[in-house]
């Protein structure tokens, strides 16, 4: 049998307890929404197909994954109806279908590839399930398997035995299900329940009382956690960011603190890395080896070549470009701008939408002026070029290689390379000035003060 199949992404469910106007999946955990974690798991294994079910109105969290389909599930009926809306939208070359939840972030690719290896045999089971061994089992349904080692049935725990409650193999709800049977079972499942709803787990049992065989995969516990509320997302997010820190450190990265520090779920990180403590990667943010990132600093949708440092109390954002053994100082933000090799931004500047060439030095309180209230325009600084302190450049603007801009300047206007521009009201110094001025305010003063 081969490995097409559909994907199928249960995220109909309410998450009242949420508290949110946000649908749950859509929760953000080291950048990426739950359910987008769940679908790059998916994406690695190249799906025919992939299936967001949706409640009413649910349509922007099937927007929210490239490549996938909704499907409404009207009413909250129970997981076996929510997967029966996804019929219609199956592909009819696909052998199997896999059925996730959009909550649960930590599933991987290895498992479910796992899963879909097991269905591919020679031998496949009809049904494939999910399972983890949780050293307290509480509330999860177990996983019945006998002797032979094949799965008969998933039993709630407030419906198991003394016995079945010993079993700590436990239900995750991730399953692979034979794409030519599902249609047919999921029709015989029932919904004479407390809740009056159908649910996908008799599936195993209807399975099983048609001839086929089911089976058990054992995957870790963390693969089946499901986000309920806002204590379990912030529970998960420490999760998602212990094991970035691992992988960044087990990659080559020394974080000095790594409680501290915070990363996407793409965050790159280059040999050699030093990062302070107290920095945070936003989403799109990559770093080749021995850049040094100071305490402080705040760092999103960039790249960062070989030998640079950022910071203390840094913000790079949208787009900047930071070439090889630049240095960028505290206070300083850059943004959707390019910094060629070795450009010096000590402190104290806004670098935004600008081109600054190799060499060039920036000095402290520069801006360059982007937005004229309409649209952003460009600032061009050559290499080599000194830039003053206190300089305000009006884009569109271009400073040619080698020109100094004297402190205090606000340029408007091009300047050519190796030129200097001097912008300022002249100094008019008056003798005795200050010694009358201070006269007549105490004159004023005291007359003020007696009259009152």
């Amino acid at each position: 049998m081969s490995h097409r199949f559909a994907a199928v992404l249960l995220a109909a469910g309410q998450g009242t307890r949420m508290k949110s106007d946000i649908p749950k999946v859509l929760h953000e955990i080291a950048g990426r929404s739950m359910i987008g974690h769940v679908a790059a798991a998916v994406a690695v294994l190249h799906p025919a197909a992939e299936i967001i079910v949706h409640a009413p109105g649910g349509e922007h969290i099937v927007g929210s994954v490239d490549g996938a389909v909704g499907a409404e599930q009207s009413r909250a009926l129970g997981t076996g109806d929510a997967l029966k809306a996804a019929l219609p939208l199956l592909p009819d070359d696909v052998d199997t279908v896999l059925v996730l939840y959009g909550d649960t972030p930590f599933i991987s690719s290895n498992t479910l590839r796992t899963m879909l290896d097991l269905r591919a045999a020679a031998d496949a089971p009809a049904v494939v399930v999910l399972g983890f061994d949780a050293a307290l089992p509480n509330m999860y349904g177990r996983l019945v398997v006998d002797a032979a080692g094949q799965l008969t049935e998933i039993i709630e725990a407030r419906d198991a035995s003394d016995a079945q409650l010993a079993i700590t193999l436990c239900n995750s709800g991730i399953m692979a299900i034979a794409a030519d049977r599902l249609a047919d079972w999921l029709g015989q499942i029932g919904n004479t329940n407390a809740k009056g709803e159908f649910y996908m787990t008799d599936l195993v049992a209807i399975a099983c009382a048609a001839g086929a065989r089911c089976a058990a995969v054992a995957g870790q516990e963390s693969e089946a956690l499901g986000i309920d509320d806002r204590l379990a997302l912030a529970r998960a997010e420490v999760m998602m960011q212990d094991r970035l820190r691992q992988a960044a450190m087990a990659e080559g990265a020394t974080l000095i603190d790594p409680a501290s520090v915070y990363f996407s779920y793409d965050t790159v990180l280059g040999r050699d890395c030093v990062i302070h403590p107290q920095v945070v990667f936003g989403p799109g943010v990559h770093l080749e080896a021995r850049v040094e990132i100071k305490s402080f600093s705040h760092i999103e949708a960039s790249r960062i070549a070989e030998g640079a440092a950022i910071g203390p109390f840094a913000r790079l954002r949208g787009g900047a470009e930071i070439a090889a053994d630049v240095r960028i100082g505290n206070f300083v933000e850059v943004k959707n701008a390019r910094l060629h090799a070795g450009v010096k931004a000590g402190h104290l500047s806004y670098l935004g939408d600008a081109d600054i060439g190799a060499g060039a030095n920036i000095g402290a309180g520069t801006i360059t002026c982007n937005y004229d209230g309409i649209d952003k325009h460009r600032t061009t600084i050559g290499a080599g070029a000194f830039i003053g302190s206190n300089t305000a450049l009006v884009a569109p603007v271009k400073i040619g290689a080698d020109a100094m801009i004297a402190a205090g300047s606000t340029i408007s206007r091009d300047v050519d390379p190796a030129a200097m521009a001097i912008s300022r009201a002249e100094v008019r110094v008056v003798a005795g000035a200050a010694t009358r001025f201070r006269d007549r305010r105490r004159a004023k003063k005291t007359k003020t003060s007696s009259e009152g």
